[in-house]
């Protein structure tokens, strides 16, 4: 990251290596720092929230996946992938993040960091 970036809060891109993209149909753990994100490629959009469900922590990539609506396999919860709202709620979600490809690289945004003083 540059220091410009840092110093005017841009957003930070996450660098998904090659071999961690899903295919179509499949989801994907990515580690990056203090965080487990779950991708997944639903009909050739990519998606990205915390792999960690906000009800018990219960990991999320494994749950089951219908149409872009993922299923806490602990509990049943169900989070729409594109918002990561809960399913039929507005006030309980899961951490969702844009996907970018730029020049083929696959990139996660998490949010700007904070200015640098």
């Amino acid at each position: 990251m540059t220091e410009a970036s840092r110093v005017h809060g841009m957003p930070r891109r996450l660098a998904v290596p090659p071999e961690k993209v899903p295919s179509e149909g499949r989801r994907a753990l990515f580690e990056c720092e203090d965080k487990s994100l779950a991708l997944f490629n639903v009909a050739g959009q990519l998606y990205a929230i915390d792999d960690s469900c906000p009800h018990q922590g219960a990991s999320l990539c494994g749950g089951k996946l219908e149409g872009r609506v993922i299923q806490c396999c602990a509990h049943g919860l169900r989070f729409d992938l594109a918002s990561g709202y809960l399913l039929n709620s507005n006030s309980v979600k899961v951490a969702s993040y844009p996907v970018e490809v730029l020049d083929g690289q696959v990139f996660i945004v998490t949010a700007a960091e904070e200015p640098v003083v």
